[in-house]
């Protein structure tokens, strides 16, 4: 194996033209760089300089290591700068994760405040939900996750810290000519002979059907529509009424109206979600969310 200092030394040398000036230019003594060059001419099989009288000079095999050589301290040499760059935040790739509605306007606003302070890191996004985006997280896969405890807790992951980034109110989504879209707050047993229209969540125990037990009724009808766009369609054309986190209010169309509800629980909680040692850009874009919310 050829070290980089020997291929380094091989330079050198090839540059100043002599051992000497080698010597000096690295520091050495001269009998060292002369030992130096000497077990790299037996790595490679054979001289490398032709030793002249004042000095030496690459000979054809010197040559051809020379510029692999030069390469390879090349390729270093960017290495390095990018890893510095990487460690102070502002450049290489930052793998972000988040919910589909954090990525409506909470998340796209804070990339392009991160943007203007560090134009020069990649950013890679994925969507996903909040376990899939957890479990990325520890297989390294996401430098970073917004998620939410909704619609079952927040999940867990080994070796992942979390933060709460805000409160996310649950509205209920009305066709905007519904007899109670004006109503102001309204009281979710109002809502009791609706249609709701859910996630694709199967079986699992979710917010509204707690809610629903609360307010002494259970839902007559559930459509399962997976896609946001779906809901908001399903809900302008009077299908059915759905909850649509306040986060999504941006997307909500014209042909559609959100009111609050009475039931102060429906509510999530929306985290940052962060390894154990995060990148410095991921710290940055965690600052950038906080001073988007705030």
């Amino acid at each position: 194996m050829l070290e980089t200092d020997a291929l380094r030394l091989l330079v050198t040398v090839a540059e100043t033209g002599s051992f000497t000036g080698a010597a000096t230019r690295l520091n050495y003594t001269q009998s060292a760089v002369s030992r130096r060059i000497a077990a790299l001419e037996q790595q490679a099989g054979g001289p490398l300089f032709e030793r002249l009288p004042r000095g030496v000079r690459l000979n054809p095999v010197g040559q051809a290591l020379h510029r692999h050589a030069v390469d390879v301290l090349e390729r270093l040499s960017r290495a390095e700068q990018e890893l510095t760059v990487i460690h102070a935040g502002h450049g290489g790739m930052l793998r972000v994760g988040a919910f589909a509605t954090a990525n409506i306007s909470l998340v796209p606003k804070a990339l392009r405040r991160f943007g203007h302070t560090s134009p020069d890191v990649e950013i890679v996004s994925v969507e996903g939900r909040s376990g899939t985006l957890m479990r990325h997280l520890t297989e390294g896969a996401l430098d970073l996750a917004v998620v939410s405890d909704y619609p079952s807790g927040l999940p867990s992951a080994d070796g992942i810290t979390t933060e709460v980034l805000l409160e996310d109110e649950l509205l209920v989504a009305l066709r905007r000519d519904h007899p109670l879209a004006g109503s102001g707050a309204i009281g979710l047993r109002d809502l009791r002979d609706e249609a709701w229209i859910q996630d694709t969540y199967g079986d699992r125990p979710t917010m509204l059907a707690d809610a629903c037990a609360r307010a002494g009724f259970t839902p007559r009808k559930i459509i399962r529509i997976a896609e946001w766009t779906g809901k908001f369609g399903y809900a302008a054309a009077g299908l059915g009424v759905a909850l649509v986190p306040s986060l999504a209010a941006w997307a909500v169309p014209a042909a559609v109206t959100l009111c609050r509800l009475d039931d102060p629980a429906l509510r999530r909680t929306v985290h940052l979600a962060l390894p154990a040692t995060p990148l410095p850009a991921a710290l940055n874009l965690r600052d950038a969310l906080h001073d988007t919310i705030n």
